[in-house]
């Protein structure tokens, strides 16, 4: 019985930046840079440790034109370490490096061969009776379907078609639009896709259809784990389709619903449970949270009107499980008190009273509201540039005067 294994993987983005920690002082910049090029060391390793037969990358192996050629030697560094292991790799550029884009070049290793842009390619393994077909993009808005002139496959051999295509998905750039169908209909055993950066096994049979999705989550809408495909060949049939996690560090966004909490230590238990779960699930990788906050809860009132407080305390609950290991790249309130403002207005103690005439002053806030304070704020910021629009300059205006509302509302409710 012939058996052997091959990596799936796609849209690498090389060097490309990791969004969303910038305003974080304690964040670790180093590691964050470095995240893309730790993410394709581990894809390295894993085909090694698995004496893959070949890996293929389909597109976006970079994010765009190098900066230097510091990029360019990184992966000139990986793919021959992949050589000397004896594994070829297949390169299918993408609409971020297509060949019109990329302009700097430097001599790949004999290991490593890039699909033409100029028309359909194939290259034959014999070794493995294996038949690779795929064709590079040629510039960035690729709008026709390239498949329509993908070659037949070649009787006796796994044939597996390369392609960067969105295949429908609308939160992707249509380049090189295809269907299902057409994908069928080709006759490959394997279509090997990139592009879209969530992970999917879009059809199993008659062929196997796949996105590994991208190698390193970038930003904190790529959650989850990030990685490759490995896939397990028998007797000349696909037989297993596995995703392995490559990535080293992950993104997340908990909704925590704090309407348990009876004050602001018991909101901070349940945040705090929530990061040890995202951290759980990360097997031991660092995690960046963009936390959602819902529920009516006694904490209302805190999280309202001292939000940089609640923030800090956030971070120091991720410090409980050492340092390094979380970063809060947002936080969402949306909870609300345990009453509702609105009805504080219809009691007729003095809380009612206080309500009704902080109602009024929100709907026709009197001249000379906030006295002379904006003259002497001004004057001590007396540096610094205030836009026409700001409060300072303009006074409240019916948005600010409602937030202020919902404020002391909040704080009323809960006194």
């Amino acid at each position: 019985m012939s058996r052997f294994r091959f990596i799936h993987a796609a849209d690498i983005h090389l060097d490309s930046p990791l969004r969303g920690l910038e305003a974080d002082p304690d964040a670790p910049a180093d590691q964050i840079r470095q995240a893309t090029r730790a993410a394709f060391r581990n894809l390295i390793d894993l085909a090694i440790d698995e004496t893959a037969a070949f890996v293929l990358i389909a597109g976006d192996l970079y994010d765009g034109d190098w900066q230097d050629y510091r990029t360019g030697l990184f992966l000139v560094e990986e793919a021959a370490r992949l050589g000397r292991a004896g594994i070829p790799l297949f390169l299918l550029y993408g609409n971020h490096d297509a060949a019109s884009i990329i302009t700097r070049h430097l001599r790949l290793p004999d290991n490593t061969k890039v699909f033409s842009a100029a028309k359909p390619e194939s290259f034959i393994l014999d070794d493995h009776a294996v038949a690779l077909h795929g064709r590079s993009f040629p510039t960035r808005a690729v709008t026709e379907d390239l498949t329509l002139a993908y070659p037949p496959p070649l009787p006796g051999h796994l044939n597996i078609g390369l392609l960067h295509t969105a295949l429908g998905n609308r939160e992707h750039d249509d380049y090189a639009p295809t269907t299902l169908d057409a994908l069928v209909a080709q006759g490959y055993d394997y279509w090997a896709l990139g592009h879209v950066h969530a992970r999917a096994h879009v059809l199993a049979a008659p062929c196997h259809i796949v996105f590994p999705g991208n190698l390193q989550g970038r930003h904190v809408k790529e959650t989850g784990a990030k990685g490759a495909s490995l896939v397990t060949v028998e007797d000349g049939r696909i037989q297993s389709v596995e995703h392995r996690a490559l990535d080293v560090l992950r993104w997340a966004r908990p909704t925590v619903d704090l309407s348990p909490a009876s004050d602001i230590d018991g909101a901070l238990a349940l945040v705090g449970r929530a990061i040890a779960a995202e951290l759980d699930v990360a097997d031991g990788r660092p995690v960046a949270l963009r936390l959602h906050l819902t529920g009516r809860t006694a904490a209302h009132g805190h999280l309202t009107t001292r939000p940089e407080d609640f923030r800090q305390q956030v971070i120091a609950e991720g410090r409980h499980h050492g340092a390094g290991r979380v970063w809060l790249e947002s936080l969402r309130n949306e909870t609300r008190p345990p009453a509702d403002p609105a009805l504080l207005a219809e009691r007729p103690d003095v809380t009612g009273r206080l309500a009704r005439i902080i109602a009024e002053i929100a709907a026709a806030p009197p001249p000379g509201l906030l006295g002379d304070y904006p003259e002497r704020l001004r004057e001590r910021l007396r540096a610094v540039e205030i836009p026409a629009e700001h409060i300072l300059a303009t006074g409240p205006d019916e948005a600010t005067m409602a937030r202020l509302q919902a404020m002391v509302l909040a704080a009323l409710a809960e006194g």
